[in-house]
């Protein structure tokens, strides 16, 4: 293992606060990394948007809020369970409760259920085809730990299921036929595969150690050009998906924000740091609240 990054579980913030027995639950679930719940929660929020249900059907936003951070926390569980032996021989991930042995497997699948119940919750306050749309996703969240090993596109498979609240939110606010939902949910894959792989920059010496498969490998020293070539094509997706909600021109200038803050995260880029890495991946919480801006003029004009 290589030491070149901080580890991925520390006790800081109001984690510190809590139970001693309970931290390493909180830092299972990630509740201390809001970063992973705001990601996966965007696109919900952006097919409402976009799909016109925003003033109808405000409540989802709030619910499906719920659901992002209950179902993000079980992901994370179920993904350190099945990744604890490769997480104990990576610098930043051997802290890991379950790498580390401070939960056990058992405890941690007990975990992982009490938290799906919270995404069970959410899931009965949907119309029943999105139901049936959420349940479809079962089996790209069972799949994704897997992917790393099998495939050097892991986070493609990571963009299929992350960009899913999207399909979601969309059927759950009856959005309007034609191009519009497979375009966004065409652009939120890209934007989750050029995110992800700048957060997978900071494990890539350690990856190729232990032969972990990734994006930022496979795109060596082109990752840079690979990201902005990602990003451009999800801006070229939603600009379509806008479009196709109100053909005119004046719907590409919502975008006009959103493009320039992926633009700076790709040409300020320093693939060899860590923590430049780190803060760029984060910085895409701000990108998701300009893109929703985007999304909700344009959805919600008459």
């Amino acid at each position: 293992m290589t030491a070149t990054h901080p580890p991925d579980s520390q006790i800081q913030g109001f984690l510190g606060f809590l139970p001693a027995r309970a931290r390493p639950y909180a830092l299972l679930a990630r509740f201390d990394r809001p970063i992973g719940w705001w990601l996966l929660y965007w696109p919900c929020a952006w097919g409402i948007a976009l799909g016109g249900g925003a003033l109808t059907h405000w409540s989802l936003f709030l619910w499906l809020l719920l659901g992002a951070i209950a179902m993000r926390g079980a992901g994370c569980v179920y993904n350190d369970v099945i990744d604890r032996d490769l997480d104990a021989r990576v610098a930043r991930t051997a802290s890991r409760p379950v790498a580390s042995g401070a939960v056990s497997v058992r405890n941690a699948l007990l975990w992982t259920l009490l938290l799906s119940l919270v995404g069970l919750l959410v899931l009965v306050q949907l119309p029943w085809r999105a139901q049936i749309v959420a349940l479809a996703s079962l089996f790209l969240v069972a799949a994704y730990p897997f992917m790393k090993r099998i495939t050097w596109w892991p986070q493609a498979w990571l963009g299929l299921v992350f960009s899913w609240g999207a399909l979601v939110a969309w059927v759950a606010v009856e959005g309007p036929g034609g191009l519009g939902l497979p375009l966004l949910y065409a652009g939120c894959i890209a934007w989750v595969i050029g995110y992800d792989t700048i957060y997978a920059l900071q494990d890539i010496e350690d990856d190729a150690l232990v032969g972990v498969k990734s994006s930022a490998r496979a795109m060596g020293r082109h990752v840079k050009g690979g990201v902005g070539f990602c990003y451009a094509v999800a801006l070229a997706c939603w600009a379509g998906a806008l479009w196709s909600v109100r053909p005119d021109p004046l719907v590409l200038v919502a975008l006009v924000p959103a493009a320039l803050h992926l633009t700076g995260q790709v040409v300020t880029l320093s693939p060899a740091d860590g923590a430049d890495a780190l803060a760029k991946f984060r910085s895409n919480r701000f990108a998701g609240l300009l893109i929703f801006a985007a999304m909700l003029v344009v959805g919600s004009a008459p």
